[in-house]
């Protein structure tokens, strides 16, 4: 008999990647901020304000503090692609989330391969990926919504499976 034909349903695959840049003030330093992701992704970042003031920080309420951008398909694999070389493929066992998603920092982002611009500066990024099934949209749609089963969810030894599989990635147990 031939081998077990896997189910293409349980194929895991990024549903999306955000890449945040907290500057932690409003001003040039947020705008220059703002460039950089705009060219890393090619889109048009957002703004995050702060929730509630901090003195010992120097925010308020509603601050513009940091940007950040959501990337789908090819230019977010192409990217995240990018973001673990930086990494050396190699993450820690407390990056997997429960529910199957996935973060990391890095501290410069000329390590992406973008050019060093000294009116710019350096900023660091934070990668956050988001994993899922085909079919978890029957959760989120409007119409005929309906809940994603337990054995259909992605949990942390999926996503570490996955990265493991599709990038050759190390997980490590605790930072060295």
């Amino acid at each position: 008999m031939a081998e077990a034909k896997q189910n293409p349903m349980r194929e895991i695959k990024v549903d999306k990647l955000v890449l945040n840049c907290c500057v932690g003030e409003s001003g040039d330093r947020l705008t220059r901020a703002a460039r950089v992701l705009e060219q890393l992704t090619g889109q048009q970042p957002v703004y995050s304000k702060a929730r509630y003031t901090l003195r010992s920080f120097g925010i308020r309420r509603n601050e513009k503090i940091a940007v950040h951008v959501t990337v789908r398909g090819e230019k977010a694999m192409e990217i995240l692609e990018r973001g673990l070389k930086v990494k050396e493929y190699e993450l820690l066992q407390r990056n997997f989330s429960d529910t199957g998603n996935f973060g990391f920092g890095i501290s410069e982002h000329i390590d992406l391969g973008i050019k060093y611009d000294p009116t710019t500066g350096i900023y660091g990024l934070d990668f956050f990926v988001c994993l899922n099934r085909a079919g978890a949209r029957v959760a989120k749609r409007k119409v005929r919504q309906s809940r994603v089963g337990m054995n259909h969810k992605v949990t942390k030894e999926d996503s570490i499976k996955w990265f493991q599989d599709k990038f050759e990635g190390v997980v490590l147990a605790k930072a060295v």
